[in-house]
């Protein structure tokens, strides 16, 4: 079974960047459909970004286009969310979550995906 861990979160001033990491173990990512969502305090988790395992193709929701970006490394077995000029407001716990049979756009619910890391922590300073 696929287990996903995620690195990379910290603490950064406001408009400073951040590399988000997610690896897996006990299966190789590049046959899945990985996506990103954070959590912030006292909110619901909510969809950030998708990566396709068919065409590559990605996604992202409205709050980070043109900031952030998400790639894959297959021969690292690992996924990348590249966070650029993030703002207070991207503060929050981010999950990488992944699924063998989803096509994903960063709409899709987190019920879609069937396994989840536990998490990265990012803060931002204003």
């Amino acid at each position: 079974q696929v287990q996903l861990v995620e690195s990379g979160g910290g603490l950064v001033q406001a408009g400073g960047s951040l590399r988000l990491a997610c690896a897996a173990t006990g299966g190789t990512l590049d046959y899945h459909a990985i996506g990103w969502f954070r959590q912030a305090p006292g909110k619901e988790r909510e969809g950030v970004s998708c990566i396709n395992r068919s065409d590559g193709s990605t996604d992202y929701a409205d709050s980070v286009k043109g900031r952030f970006t998400v790639s894959r490394d297959n021969t690292k077995n690992t996924v990348y969310l590249q966070m650029n000029n993030l703002k207070p407001e991207d503060t929050g716990v981010y999950y990488c979550a992944g699924d063998f049979d989803l096509y994903c756009s960063a709409q899709n619910p987190e019920g879609d995906f069937h396994f989840w890391g536990q998490g990265t922590e990012v803060t931002v300073s204003s």
